[in-house]
């Protein structure tokens, strides 16, 4: 049986899950959560994969989202946890909003953490997640400036024979 989560939350179920597999699982868990849900009529996030990342696409991307899903993210209470397994869709609502969309696996953690009653509920998940990508950056860079740094010394060595 799931922990309690007496809470409300809106949900982007995605694309290629709800027209292959629908959303009858995840319904059921949440229900038997307490979580007063809100499966969004929404169609697409927008995104759709890498299409809302090309350029000339964006802006339909963008538009698409601007149907259902990002008005309801943006009107949602701050203490709504925000449901969006779907890679894309979450990327959708964190580059136009200012929240962030959940995995209802992490959903099913803050309720058996008993974190039921935190104002921005994404912010446990995320913040640690941004921590690792900033780290993961950091080091990308650090070992991309020693490798041009290695290829210059050996460039400048065979120059100078």
């Amino acid at each position: 049986m799931p922990p309690k989560m007496n809470r409300e939350a809106i949900v982007q179920g995605h694309c290629h899950h709800k027209a292959i597999m629908r959303m009858k699982e995840e319904k059921s868990v949440m229900e038997k959560m307490d979580l007063q849900y809100e499966l969004l009529e929404s169609g697409c996030c927008g995104m759709a994969g890498s299409f809302g990342y090309e350029k000339d696409k964006y802006e339909v991307s963008v538009a698409c989202g601007e149907r259902a899903l990002l008005p309801a993210v943006r009107k949602a209470p701050l203490s709504t946890i925000i449901v969006a397994d779907g890679f894309s869709c979450k990327e959708q609502i964190a580059q136009q909003s200012n929240r962030h969309g959940l995995h209802l696996a992490e959903v099913l953690k803050m309720a058996i953490d008993g974190r039921s009653d935190e104002m921005y509920p994404e912010d446990r998940f995320v913040k640690p997640r941004q921590a690792v990508q900033r780290q993961s950056m950091t080091r990308a860079l650090a070992l991309t400036s020693f490798a041009v740094a290695g290829a210059l010394a050996l460039w400048w060595l065979k120059k100078k024979r």
